[in-house]
């Protein structure tokens, strides 16, 4: 994988909980440089050099709702 890429997701989190949950999936992908969680807004933004498909597929992986955070 080439260049550094921004993900940008809306996961529907309710609490810390689902926060620790995404962070805990986040923790162990390879790629992932850095993320930031917005409980409020729902929104999870990742960086790293990886493909936009794999990050929905591991933070899906919670079992939270999932989906591109629209532009």
């Amino acid at each position: 994988m080439g260049d550094t890429q921004t993900v940008n997701l809306k996961v529907a989190m309710t609490c810390q909980g689902c926060v620790g949950a995404v962070k805990r999936v986040l923790d162990k992908t390879a790629g992932v440089e850095s993320y930031d969680i917005n409980l409020e807004e729902q929104k999870v933004t990742v960086k790293g050099k990886l493909k936009p498909e794999d990050v929905l597929n591991t933070v899906s992986k919670t079992g939270k709702a999932t989906s591109y955070w629209a532009s």
